[in-house]
């Protein structure tokens, strides 16, 4: 990863993203898009739909829709619809990985100057010998995506040249990933498990898919895990790995709480479908008819919003996530809707997937609204929750209360410092969910969290078999509101994929320190769920579900090599991270530093001394920061701490006075200093 999109990324597996994995494009995420059409070797020009396409030699390649196509020899380069961003495929021969990248980019871009900074290997398979990620290095006041990916298969190589904004990188992840997992050699097909009897979930095939989760925890430095295992309408198995916290001697078991982060969304639609049962929503009416308080940044997109676009991830509005992960100390459910009304689209409404946790956790308070129009926004949606979800389902354990969850059986939060180290991490970052809950609040255990995915199994149905919430709601949350990827589907609150195949209903979560997911094959009733405590939980998410479905299927063993090759990057990229810092952060930079800093969104800054090393305090939370000189001679502060790991600062001018900057994929925020 180069240096910039390995401090994101350590930084996005913290928040309550979830889903569909960050778009990391080097890394082993399946991406997709909804329907295909023959491979194309001659189009030129706009797509009008996800098209498969093919080099002059018959490498495989799915271009987005609304992307354009350009030809050259051997070269097919994607535009993206801003003109910005450009995603290039060069086959040639060469010796080795480095020869043909090199080779590529004289070919695409004889000027590119940037240098390489970090150079690791993927996981060999869908076709491929071998794969190897070149990332270079860039300036953050840059804001530039530059990356190479090359593909082996016999002396062929196949590169990817990644070339672009930025924002637009954020923007249209999906379509990139889409590009970037589609690529595959001539004439490959990928192993499907579509017509295969599945395995039921026994003894000894749990026994395989616990063994695989407690060795991948070892490597990736994960302390703890519960899982959970459905089969045949019944739970098979539920119980723990690894230990609650470093150090401490207490084991996870089934009901040890953690923070499920974004699964929360899917049971909140699930409120939601109750609901609509009652007729107290249309998934199709405007949700200005419901809530006349609710407003974005923009009234025409105010008013197409309908309930189901709430949770979506389709109305063009992007993340505005470090607004409430800064600013949270007074933040309430009234605030969380208010923020919204400064949230503006940055994309077409229906036209690609980009997340948005504010706009998830308004549906959940409109929805408790709706139910107990009465009360305060935060206290109806809890209420709802309790008596609409949780009993009903048998999840007792699950709950929103901070105070309640830290006091008996539960997991605490864990991420790397700044030298890869897996170590304990405070619980601050995770109360700024609190004000925003339904978008990613919920603590649950497996022993709860599988009787959430037991009822989608059962679409439906609780446990004596009573129709609780009608099928046709239950599945209205599954269908297709946007495209996430290569045969994948965001719809509300829940991601539906072909995967190798076979339809998987999922979703993840992520908050500082705990990664979740689970996985329901529908065809078959077959699920897990599962919850880590670690940053690094993150990395095992997609491998873990590669190896479910392989115990499953009977498929070929790669989740493993998954694993090794996500450890081997993740050390590589921290190292050559950890390289480029200061620590303590370089006394002369440090000493230009104005005492205090204010953000209109972000609110104020203080900066303070503690021993040898430099404090941004925030207000809700602080770290010790490292410094690194960058190559275009700026200077850039970077948060140091687990789970805070990688939040970057960079030093500037404006009007005359001294300022700080950071930046999401989308948005810039500066603060200034003050008096």
């Amino acid at each position: 990863m180069k240096r910039k999109c390995l401090s994101r990324l350590l930084l996005a597996s913290s928040i309550a993203l979830t889903l569909p994995a960050q778009f990391s494009f080097a890394a082993d995420v399946v991406a997709s898009a909804s329907g295909k059409a023959a491979p194309s070797q001659v189009h030129i020009g706009k797509l009008e739909q996800d098209l498969g396409l093919v080099t002059q030699i018959g490498t495989q390649v799915t271009g987005p829709r609304d992307w354009s196509v350009r030809r050259d020899s051997n070269m097919l380069v994607l535009d993206a619809p801003e003109a910005d961003t450009h995603v290039a495929l060069i086959d040639l021969e060469a010796e080795n990985a480095a020869a043909a990248v090199k080779a590529a980019w004289l070919q695409y871009k004889p000027g590119e100057k940037h240098p390489v900074n970090l150079v690791t290997n993927r996981a060999a398979k869908d076709g491929w010998e071998e794969r190897k990620v070149s990332d270079y290095e860039t300036s953050p006041n840059e804001r530039i995506v530059i990356e190479a990916i090359a593909h082996r298969r016999g002396k062929q190589w196949s590169v990817v040249l990644l070339d672009g904004s930025e924002q637009t990188f954020e923007k249209r992840g999906a379509a990139i990933s889409l590009i970037v997992q589609s690529v595959r050699p001539a004439g490959y097909t990928r192993e499907s498990f579509a017509g295969r009897t599945p395995h039921h979930m026994d003894a000894s095939r749990v026994a395989l898919l616990r063994s695989f989760l407690s060795d991948s925890m070892k490597l990736l430095g994960v302390p703890g895990a519960s899982f959970a295992v459905l089969d045949g309408g019944k739970v098979v198995y539920e119980g723990g790995v690894g230990v609650r916290e470093l150090g401490k001697p207490a084991p996870v078991d089934a009901n040890t709480l953690f923070m499920a982060a974004s699964n929360t969304k899917g049971m909140s639609t699930l409120m939601l479908s109750s609901l609509a049962d009652e007729g107290k929503l249309k998934w199709d009416q405007p949700v200005t008819q419901l809530y006349p308080g609710f407003k974005l940044g923009d009234a025409e997109t105010t008013q197409k919003v309908l309930f189901k676009h709430l949770i979506c991830a389709c109305t063009g509005l992007p993340r505005q996530d470090l607004e409430w992960i800064f600013e949270y100390k007074n933040a309430t459910p009234e605030s969380s809707l208010a923020l919204l009304a400064t949230n503006k689209p940055t994309s077409g409404f229906g036209d690609i997937f980009q997340y948005n946790n504010l706009m998830a956790s308004a549906a959940g308070y409109i929805g408790g609204h709706l139910a107990y129009p009465e009360m305060s926004l935060g206290a109806a949606y809890d209420l709802a929750m309790q008596k609409r979800i949780f009993d009903p389902l048998g999840m007792s354990s699950t709950t929103f209360d901070m105070a309640k969850a830290l006091k008996g059986n539960h997991a605490s939060p864990h991420g790397m410092d700044v030298n890869g180290k897996t170590t304990l991490a405070g619980m601050e970052m995770n109360y700024s969910i609190m004000p925003h809950r339904p978008a990613g609040g919920v603590w649950t255990t497996a022993h709860d969290f599988i009787r959430y995915v037991k009822f989608e199994a059962d679409t439906g149905k609780v446990e004596n078999g009573k129709q609780y919430i009608s099928a046709d709601n239950v599945l209205a949350r599954r269908q297709p509101q946007v495209s996430v990827g290569e045969n994948a589907t965001y719809g509300m609150g829940l991601e539906t994929e072909v995967a190798w195949g076979v339809p998987v209903v999922f979703h993840g979560g992520s908050m500082f320190g705990f990664k979740s997911n689970f996985y329901l094959l529908p065809d078959s009733g077959i699920g897990v769920a599962l919850l880590t405590n670690s940053d690094e939980g993150g990395r095992l998410l997609r491998p873990f579900m590669r190896r479910f479905m392989e115990i499953v299927f009977d498929g070929k063993p790669e989740a493993v090599e998954d694993i090794k090759a996500a450890v081997a990057t993740t050390k590589a990229g921290m190292t050559q991270f950890r390289d480029r810092l200061v620590m303590p952060a370089a006394t002369q930079a440090a000493s230009k530093l104005a005492k205090r800093y204010q953000s209109p969104e972000l609110g104020e800054l203080i900066v303070s001394k503690k021993g040898r090393d430099t404090v941004f305090d925030f207000g809700e939370w602080k770290s010790v920061v490292a410094s690194r000189k960058n190559d275009d001679g700026s200077i850039s502060f970077i948060t140091t701490e687990p789970t805070r790991l990688g939040f970057e600062m960079v030093v500037g001018e404006r009007h005359g006075k001294r300022v700080l900057i950071t930046r999401d994929g989308q948005h810039e925020y500066v603060f200034t200093e003050g008096s």
